[in-house]
């Protein structure tokens, strides 16, 4: 097997660099999908199908019956403009792979052509699972578990390229990752008026200024210290000018938790606090509360599968044991069908000027991380089919 992935190394990288250089948005990846489509034909010995005009499931059956698993890359891009300055850049404006995905569908690429060619030593059944817009709430997974791409299958897989995490090291997580990423919007309705004669107005800023510092209370008197939340306003708009007081402010943000009964209790806290201000100040309010998507919990037998994997493949040394994040993902939804796990590939290399987040303008991968998604897919595949 060492041998087909050697082989596959430089493709991976071309793979990679066409993705970065054409980036499309969520839920408009139909040029990605047909790169995808047309590259797993190429290889021959895959069953293809189009789940959703802007996704691609390619089916490989071994030459005996066993287990199925899937793997799972997504495809979408972020609309940032990239100032990378690497001769792959982004040739649209606006749009960047700013986040690795690029990279993810590069190593299933890679895996479906070394799987492929060794399709008569499968017993059982690989799904490789192409996916678009998990950038964006309701997010391309949840679509693609209601489409059947799932149906039947006992466990799933995934990995997620990540810069803060130096190219060689393979991040494992048991348990709770990644947290349930959900969005709140409060508008606070007060009365206008004159900056100098406030006792004519309902201060809509200082109403909202008010929710925003207690809304703070929820985390540190509302919630079990041992279970994690987050809250966060991000933004909050109000006002024109120095000398009017609004009519009107928004707050906008976001809630962050594992634990589904926290999740389902913080916005009965949030709109109390909302409720309990503006009628201390006699103004009004709008609440808006979306659930976004759920936790992902990685399954310890998953885990221990992918923990010894990498183990064989590269190492004890390879391995970092990481705690989770307030980062959120639509992985989850497959783990609500089957066992699964999420796992981390180092990506940053700080010697080569990779220090740069996900998310930022001038972000990029070491594109030796490829390879090693390639060999963990393929290999720990080959271990849980066994």
């Amino acid at each position: 097997m060492p041998q087909h992935i050697e082989q596959v190394k430089q493709e991976v990288i071309e793979w990679r660099r066409y993705l970065h250089a054409h980036p499309e948005l969520s839920f408009e990846e139909v040029e990605t999908a047909n790169f995808v489509y047309n590259t797993l034909q190429s290889f021959g010995g895959i069953e293809l199908s189009r789940p959703t005009n802007t996704s691609v499931l390619g089916i490989i059956k071994g030459a005996s019956p066993g287990k199925t698993i899937a793997i799972r890359a997504d495809m979408d891009a972020l609309p940032i403009d990239e100032k990378s300055g690497v001769p792959f850049s982004s040739k649209k404006p606006g749009v960047m792979h700013a986040c690795g995905h690029d990279g993810h569908t590069a190593m299933l690429l890679g895996t479906a052509k070394v799987l492929s060619q060794l399709k008569d030593n499968i017993a059982g059944e690989v799904r490789l699972i192409f996916q678009h817009a998990e950038e964006i709430f309701p997010g391309g997974a949840e679509e693609l578990v209601h489409k059947g791409v799932m149906d039947g299958v006992e466990a799933v897989i995934g990995a997620h390229l990540w810069s803060p995490l130096e190219v060689g090291k393979i991040g494992i997580v048991y348990g709770p990752m990644m947290a349930s990423p959900d969005t709140f919007n409060i508008i606070i309705k007060g009365k206008g008026g004159h900056a100098a004669m406030p006792h004519d107005t309902v201060d809509s800023i200082a109403t909202a200024a008010q929710v925003v510092s207690n809304l703070q209370h929820i985390v540190s008197r509302n919630v079990n210290p041992l279970k994690p939340v987050v809250v966060s306003v991000a933004k909050f708009i109000g006002g024109t000018t120095h000398n009017v007081i609004p009519g009107s402010v928004e707050i906008m943000g976001t809630v962050r938790t594992f634990d589904p009964d926290v999740r389902k209790d913080i916005p009965i806290h949030m709109e109390r606090i909302v409720k309990g201000i503006t009628a201390a100040h006699n103004a009004e309010y709008e609440f808006d509360y979306s659930f976004g998507y759920r936790a992902v919990i990685n399954d310890d037998d998953i885990t221990q599968i992918l923990e010894e994997t990498v183990e064989e493949v590269y190492g004890s040394d390879a391995i970092e044991r990481m705690d989770p994040s307030m980062v959120g993902e639509d992985f989850s939804a497959y783990q609500q069908v089957a066992k699964g796990a999420f796992f981390y590939i180092g990506a940053g290399n700080a010697d080569k000027g990779m220090i740069y987040p996900h998310h930022h303008e001038q972000f990029m991968i070491d594109e030796q991380s490829l390879e090693k998604g390639v060999s963990l897919f393929t290999s720990a595949t080959f271990k849980f089919l066994a």
